[in-house]
């Protein structure tokens, strides 16, 4: 497979992955909150991260398309100008992962140590339970998507 068009491929699938994910967060908040659940604070990290998945896959989702055909079209057109424009975004891309795979891994201890902390507040320990959940989550996707990342951006580096 073509490695532009494999790499966007694999971008779309994981944002409908996000997207699904985010809607799953959401549903099983209301559901913890509306049961009356003991554990229903556990809604605040899963709502706050669906957020940031709804909005991140939907973005990525529905650009993809577009982009690609622009991309390829530049690329046939003229790869130096494709080299040109597309390293520094990718190199923005791979170093965003790395502030991502920071702020996710802080998230998940966060989460661990109210689990082991403040076990006794049923409040704090689901509030833990849902930043592992959603912190780990995020943490595994975006190392898939970090790999991408570093591929496609040996291709680009390599064409023009």
């Amino acid at each position: 497979m073509d490695p532009l068009v494999g790499y966007f491929a694999a971008e779309k699938s994981e944002a409908g992955l996000f997207m699904a994910v985010g809607i799953a967060a959401v549903a099983a908040s209301a559901w913890l909150w509306l049961g009356g659940s003991a554990y229903k604070a556990m809604a605040y990290p899963l709502i706050a991260i669906a957020a940031i998945q709804l909005v991140v896959g939907a973005t990525v989702f529905f650009r993809t398309d577009a982009q690609v055909a622009a991309l390829q079209a530049q690329y046939g057109a003229d790869r130096a100008a494709f080299k040109a424009a597309e390293t520094p975004r990718m190199e923005a891309v791979v170093r965003n992962f790395r502030l991502y795979k920071g702020i996710e891994i802080a998230l998940l201890a966060t989460g661990i140590l109210l689990t082991f902390l403040l076990r006794h507040s049923d409040a704090w320990y689901a509030v833990g339970i849902g930043l592992i959940i959603q912190s780990s989550l995020m943490l595994v996707l975006d190392l898939f998507a970090e790999r991408r990342a570093d591929e496609y951006l040996r291709f680009v580096l390599g064409s023009g």
